[in-house]
């Protein structure tokens, strides 16, 4: 059984919402434990990761939820393209076991049918994600 750290970034509480259940859901169903961290966008994410990695809980895995829709300015490749590098930096260095969630989509629509859980289920993606990112660890020996 591992420990998870699900940190969700609130911007779109509803799609948010389903975002966690779906990953909860496969999280529960495998018997694993959790913790929830809310932010406020997906930028906070990662900074809220390592606060988890330095906490002495010692979190096996985290998972990254959140939403990013296109808008009328440049602001959407910020956001998207800042959260997805600082993710996958805190998998190189320190190598945190991430799942991530976090769907950057054109439009509402999109944003649904990702997170639905009779849907695409991304949440539940992303815990499978770093649940297999957990047990590649363990089962290479490593910390």
């Amino acid at each position: 059984m591992a420990h998870f750290l699900i940190v969700e970034a609130r911007f779109y509480i509803d799609l948010a919402d389903e975002l966690a259940a779906g990953a909860i859901e496969v999280l529960e169903a495998e018997g694993h434990t959790f913790e929830r961290a809310s932010v406020p966008g997906a930028l906070e994410i990662p900074g809220a990761m390592m606060i988890g990695y330095r906490n002495p809980k010692a979190y096996d895995g985290y998972i990254a939820l959140g939403v990013v829709i296109r808008g009328e300015t440049s602001h959407y490749e910020l956001v998207a393209g800042e959260s997805a590098r600082a993710l996958m930096d805190l998998t190189l260095d320190p190598g945190l076991a991430i799942g991530n969630g976090i769907q950057t989509v054109e439009n509402s629509d999109q944003a649904w049918a990702r997170a639905n859980r009779s849907d695409k289920n991304k949440g539940a993606g992303a815990a499978r994600a770093a649940m297999a990112l957990v047990a590649l660890r363990q089962s290479l020996g490593t910390q």
